[in-house]
């Protein structure tokens, strides 16, 4: 029992006069982590697109503005003004034919109904507003969602090369080869300068 004490106090003795012994070298310069610097970068895009698309979804046409796209913001604001103007009419035609329909059908005398249509004219009435209503809502959330995703998009983008540097040319190809077979086709050329 009293070997192994001794064995393994030399161990540790030796194992940390040799982690002092070493020392660092002068010449050798630490350079950055390549990976780490590339995961910076897109955390650094993935996260001004997130917040980007929040902006977006708290306020329409914020993350357009953040992206420093500002020509964007009166095309959302025109588009969900013009459905809500749209779904409002419908909504306030709907609920007019919904209250005269109500009025023909009830018992009651004091109540009347002001339009000249007859119950069957009146339901007819009531469906087509309340479906052109609903369709504003439908086309006012779709609006909504695609301003999220284009502010999204856009942050993405923010970073992507669209420099003069950078060309692609196609061209048609054809080679009449040994034996007098001919081969057409396109060539694809891309430049980096």
């Amino acid at each position: 029992m009293n070997i192994k004490i001794i064995h393994t106090f030399l161990f540790l003795l030796l194992s940390l006069s040799v982690c002092y012994a070493q020392k660092k070298d002068s010449t050798f310069v630490v350079k950055p982590d390549s990976v780490a610097a590339k995961k910076a970068v897109k955390k650094a895009i993935y996260s001004s697109a997130r917040k980007a698309a929040i902006f977006s979804a708290i306020i329409p046409g914020a993350g357009q503005v953040y992206n420093k796209k500002y020509w964007k913001v009166p095309i959302v604001y025109a588009a969900l003004g013009g459905l809500g103007y749209w779904g409002f009419t419908n909504h306030k035609q709907y609920k007019y034919y919904s209250d005269n329909l109500r009025n023909e059908s009830d018992e009651d005398e004091s109540t009347i109904n002001v339009t000249r249509y007859s119950q069957t004219q009146l339901i007819t009435q009531k469906k087509y507003y309340k479906k052109y209503r609903d369709m504003a809502i439908i086309f006012g959330a779709l609006v909504y969602a695609i301003n999220i995703i284009d502010a999204n998009v856009d942050a993405h983008l923010k970073t992507f090369d669209v420099s003069d540097d950078l060309s692609m040319q196609i061209k048609p190809y054809t080679n009449l080869s040994y034996n007098n077979t001919l081969q057409t086709g396109l060539t694809i050329k891309l430049k980096f300068k």
